[in-house]
């Protein structure tokens, strides 16, 4: 899933280095369209809907 904050790329940038730097999650980036998008790939087969809550949960909680 591919994401960003509306505005600047800098509050992109900023939320990356935020959610990479807490340990908990680690995403990439890429860039749609020319904006710094936030990249956030679920690949594991153990991977479940409670983590994928979860995740998403920590990246609004850094928002």
């Amino acid at each position: 899933m591919c994401f960003r904050l509306r505005g600047e790329d800098a509050a992109n940038e900023e939320l990356l280095s935020t959610l990479n730097a807490a340990g908990e999650l680690y995403l990439t980036h890429t860039r749609v369209r020319g904006a710094y998008t936030l990249r956030f790939a679920i690949g594991a087969p153990q991977t479940t809907r409670a983590h994928v809550t979860a995740a998403w949960a920590t990246i609004q909680a850094a928002v």
